[in-house]
């Protein structure tokens, strides 16, 4: 009777560091597809609408489009010609959006923009 357990726990001792990478494995793997897990809507940046860009003029001052837009998220460090605006929406079972509205100055006075406002987008 020793001789059988003693057997078991040399096997047991041999095979316990893959058992428990086995079910560590099978437990995180099965989480990721876990039905119930609760997913969220994520917006990121600055949400610009029509309404927004409507109200820029030729001629406004950096400060006046901050006003209007807000602080943007990314600026050229290697020149102030203009300044992204930025706005990803990632739908909880969607694909993800994104918008990039590039202001461009000329001494430092708005001249123009590109790119065009996503649709309106609940976060929750």
């Amino acid at each position: 009777m020793q001789n059988k357990s003693s057997r078991f726990t040399k096997i047991s001792n041999k095979n316990l560091g893959a058992i428990i990478t086995a079910v560590f494995l099978t437990l995180t793997l099965g989480a990721c597809a876990f039905p119930g897990v609760y997913k969220i809507n994520v917006q990121q940046g600055n949400i610009i609408t029509q309404d927004m860009l409507s109200q820029l003029q030729t001629g406004m001052t950096r400060r006046q489009i901050h006003f209007v837009l807000g602080t943007p998220i990314a600026r050229n460090v290697f020149s102030d010609k203009y300044e992204s605006y930025i706005y990803s929406y990632q739908p909880a079972d969607g694909e993800l959006q994104q918008q990039v509205i590039n202001v461009y100055y000329q001494n430092g006075v708005f001249t123009h923009y590109e790119g065009e406002p996503l649709e309106e987008h609940s976060a929750y």
